[in-house]
């Protein structure tokens, strides 16, 4: 390049300085920072809705006899927090941890069952499970 390009090149650069490089955006929360796709990870406002607890525990019913327990433990979960008046759901609840050998859990969610409704159907069934696990 000639000497007189290289000074016209080095004026224009004086003349135009570069352009101030850009903020850096805000510090988001926690909660902002979670990409678009992990809505999962959410943790999820439960709000009385007998309903969706209804439809979780006809979920839970089919995993059950499907013999999936891990996923019918989670759906009767989910029923207990939509509704957690619901004693179906804390007694099925129970029978799918007995199924998945998890006996304080299953006590756990008999105990509520009863607690919620100690003069249903169920009540005498879920009285004997609850003594079968106490021997065991």
């Amino acid at each position: 390049m000639s000497p007189l390009l290289l000074l016209l090149a080095a004026g224009l650069a004086q003349q135009n300085p570069p352009a101030a490089s850009p903020k850096p955006p805000a510090a988001k929360s926690a909660e902002d920072q979670l990409p678009e796709e992990d809505e999962s990870l959410r943790p999820k406002d439960y709000a009385f809705n007998p309903l969706q607890a209804t439809r979780e525990v006809q979920t839970g019913d089919f995993y059950m006899k499907k013999g999936k327990y891990k996923a019918a433990v989670a759906r009767y979960t989910e029923a207990t927090r939509w509704n957690p008046q619901m004693a179906e759901a804390f007694r099925k609840l129970g029978e799918a941890e007995e199924k998945q050998d998890d006996p304080k859990e299953a006590r756990e969610a008999y105990q509520k069952s009863l607690e919620l409704d100690p003069d249903s159907k169920a009540a005498g069934e879920v009285k004997k499970r609850l003594q079968k696990l106490a021997a065991s």
